[in-house]
This record gives structure tokens, sequence and C-alpha cells, in this order.
């Protein structure tokens, strides 16, 4: 399903987006109430943790640890192959969760950028993730949409998801992540606004951490190389 690299023409096309989201007008970021007293819920239950958990590992995660906080990986959509695919596809590796939409002018190449960056820091480690990117803006993002932009990334690695108005809004509903269409313009183009977390699931596919932009690929690589080691 995946090909063994990305092709020059695909780092071309990376490159690319790179360059138009550094000239574009920057879009705004949300992030819902909710994700914020999940945050708040996480780090409370972290200091609790810390003075009780004695048999277990304590060493404190760089990452937001929503471990317990978030349902598991479970969905029903349409993969950029046109195929019906569910969470249980992604089960045995661990997956970067990403709610996103082609048509973004800068914060999901940039998020999709940080990501590829994740991925060269776990070396061989890497065949052990996926990331998956579920389109917020299902009217113009078919599942061919889809397979060129993540392609344009990594087509190893990544792998587009798309479905109805109702199976993304309650994926999003499920992860507590936000989304609107903006106002159209004269030309009838639109801005998604949206929430720009990645959410890291174990092989399980169990909710373990949530990243986000204030986070660096050092410190994405770091937590997801633990969660690869402590399934070997």
């Amino acid at each position: 399903m995946f090909p063994s690299a990305p092709s020059s023409r695909q780092t071309q096309r990376q490159r690319d987006l790179s360059h138009e989201a550094a000239n574009r007008p920057r879009a705004k970021r949300i992030v819902s109430r909710g994700l914020l007293a999940l945050l708040a819920t996480a780090f409370t239950t972290l200091a609790a943790g810390a003075l009780t958990a004695c048999s277990h590992d304590s060493t404190p995660w760089q990452l937001t640890n929503v471990t317990g906080h978030l349902p598991d990986l479970q969905f029903a959509l349409t993969g950029d192959d046109g195929k019906p695919v569910t969470g249980d596809t992604f089960k045995g590796r661990a997956a970067l969760l990403y709610f996103g939409y082609t048509h973004c002018p800068d914060v999901c190449p940039e998020t999709m950028g940080r990501l590829m960056q994740v991925i060269d820091r776990l070396g061989p480690d890497a065949q052990q993730v996926r990331i998956l990117f579920v389109t917020v803006d299902p009217a113009r993002d078919s599942a061919q949409a889809l397979h060129d932009y993540v392609g344009a990334f990594d087509a190893k690695h990544a792998y587009g998801l798309t479905g109805s108005d109702a199976e993304i809004e309650g994926l999003a509903k499920r992860y507590r992540v936000a989304y609107q269409m903006e106002k159209r313009d004269p030309k009838g183009n639109y801005e998604v606004t949206h929430s720009s977390a990645v959410y890291v699931f174990d092989a399980a596919g169990h909710a373990r951490l949530l990243a986000t932009d204030h986070d660096s690929p050092d410190a994405i690589a770091h937590d997801l190389r633990r969660i690869i080691d402590a399934r070997s």
C-alpha cells in the first residue's frame, strides 16, 4: 500500500507546499474549551499520580499525557485509496491523528512538515508509525485529493482519510476537535478554522499523548519512541 520512499517529484511538491505556506496570510488556530478542560484535567491527574505511582515509570512525558482521558482510536471512514478503513486497520502501529484540509494555507503544511521531521528523527522506528490526516473539508477533499496531498509529504507513513459530513463531525467530537467553515470570498473560496493538535495513539489504539504546535519535533519523537519501545 505504501511505496518504499517518496520520489523526487514528491519532495519538490513538499517544498512547494512549504513555500506557499510561508507566503500566505496566516490562518487562525483555535482550541476548543473542551480541549482546554482536558489539558487542565490531565495536568492535575499527573500531579496527583506523581505522589502515588511508586511501581510505575514516573519519568515525565514531554508532551501532554492524556492516557485515560480520551477514547480509543475508532472510526469508519474512506481512505485516500477510495476504500473503507477503520481504526482497527492501524492497530499494531503507533498512530498520529491530525485534523486538517488540503486547501489549508499554512497550519496544515507546517504541521505535516513538522511530523516529517519526527519521522526522520525516529530512524528505523518510523516503520512502527502511521500519520492519519483526517479532512475537515470533505466537500473539497476527495480521496484522490488527499492521496496527492499526503503523498507530497510522505507516501510511506501518511494516510489521508475522508467521509461524509456526519462521519467527520462525529470523529471530531469524539476527540474534542473544533472546526468551522469561514465566509466565502467573492470567488467562492473559503478557509476552515480548526484545532491544530496532534493526537498520539499506541499500537493497541489507546490515546496516550497530545502534541501542540508548541512541541518540537525532538519532543514528539522522544515520547513517540517511548511508546514504541514500551510495546517491544
